[in-house]
């Protein structure tokens, strides 16, 4: 059995791949040379956020966690998401998506917007609790 939905909810949501930007950021190419190069790519998007949160720069790692955020949710949308379901982290091109929702969450909780940082938790934990295990 593979992922049936046995109880009549969304189905999983996977986002289709990206290797043009997940293997030009696993060959060590700076992230905002990827996010120049494949602006839709959440996955490069959340690269640049967690490099920005870690330098201390929470008001640009917000805006580049925000831009992952909404490149996801088209993508989303396009792959049939229809606002609520899962979004499996075990679907890897899913991830970039993820972790930007929890780069988001993270940087808006640093500059003390609690409701949004308490939406963007939620939000992960209901697409998919594996992501909001691993990322928290």
């Amino acid at each position: 059995m593979t992922g049936e939905n046995l109880f009549g909810g969304p189905a999983e949501t996977k986002l289709p791949d990206e290797p043009a930007a997940r293997e030009a950021l696993a060959a060590g190419v700076d992230p905002a040379t990827v996010a120049a190069s494949n602006p839709s790519s959440s996955l490069a998007w959340a690269v640049l956020a967690d490099r920005a949160f870690e330098a201390g720069d929470v008001v640009s790692s917000y805006a580049f966690a925000r831009t992952g955020y909404h490149r996801g949710l088209d993508q989303l949308r396009r792959a049939g998401w229809k606002g609520h379901g899962p979004v499996p982290w075990e679907h890897e091109p899913n991830r970039g998506f993820l972790r930007a929702l929890h780069a988001l969450g993270r940087a808006a909780e640093s500059i003390g917007e609690s409701d949004e940082a308490e939406r963007c938790a939620q939000f992960l934990r209901d697409s998919s609790p594996s992501a909001a295990a691993e990322l928290s």
